[in-house]
Order: C-alpha cells, then structure tokens, then sequence
C-alpha cells in the first residue's frame, strides 16, 4: 500500500492510456477523412481501424506501469499479458467476427423484400484490426507512455 494519498488527476498510467486512447481515435478521425474525403465523426468513438485505439490504451497503460513501478513486478507482468490478450483478440476473433460480418449482411442485402430478415439492420462490420493497425496503436501507446513520464521523486 502507498502510504501517501494520490489523485486520479496524477495517476501517471490511467492519464497515459485515456491520452492514448483519445490520440488513436483523433488520428483515425483525420485518417478517414484523408482516404475518404469525408468527416466522420463515428469515427472518433468507433472500433476498427488505423490506428488501433485498444493496442494503444493497453500498451500506453503496461509502459506506464513499468517505467512507473518497474518492469520486474507482479503489476507490470499482469499489465502485460492484458496487453498481449487485448491485442491478439484485436487480430483475431475481432477481425473475423467483423468479416463474417460484412458475409452475413451481403447475405441479408441479396434476399428477396418479402423475406423476414430483409429488412433487419445490418451487422457492424469494423470490429477488429489488421496486424499493421495493432503494431502502429502499441507504438503510439508506447511513445505515448514515454512522452508523458515524469521524473518520480521516492520520499
């Protein structure tokens, strides 16, 4: 236990993965708006995309943790391996889950009017990332975590 009081406002990881969660979500904004040519602004809370807002926050939140209370402690390995998990499951089950998507409501589009599920609302397809997001989202949390470390002074 940490014998002095802190507030939330100085917790050094939870400032550095909201910082990096609300970068990777700003850069998809302008990201969609220079390939597409249009504001979006589902894209500031939205999953999916480039760069990766969960690889960012978790890995923003492990780096924290680590250059805060050290890399060999039991809180810096379970920061970690919730990193690794969030990420992996980015590329893996989100992914695929968003492509069956996108089969399933080609499925729902192609079906004749009078069919009960014609009408239903289509299925969200941009769940999950491609391995080049997450990469980019764990360095953006990474340098986000660096750039936010400030000298710690132990009394």
């Amino acid at each position: 236990m940490h014998s002095k009081p802190s507030s939330i406002t100085s917790n050094y990881p939870l400032i550095s993965a909201i910082v990096a969660f609300a970068l990777a979500q700003s850069i998809k904004f302008f990201t969609t708006w220079f390939k597409d040519r249009r504001w979006d602004l589902k894209q500031l809370v939205g999953s999916g995309g480039m760069p990766s807002s969960h690889s960012a926050t978790v890995t923003a939140l492990a780096a924290a943790i680590g250059l805060q209370e050290g890399f060999g402690g039991p809180l810096f390995a379970t920061a970690l391996v919730f990193a690794c998990i969030v990420m992996y499951d980015a590329t893996g089950v989100r992914l695929q889950a968003g492509r069956q998507a996108e089969v399933l409501n080609q499925i729902v589009y192609e079906l004749p009017a009078e069919h009960p599920l014609a009408e239903s609302r289509p299925l969200r397809e941009l769940l999950g990332h491609t391995p080049p997001q997450v990469i980019v989202g764990g360095i953006l949390g990474l340098l986000t975590a660096i750039g936010l470390l400030r000298p710690v002074t132990k009394n």
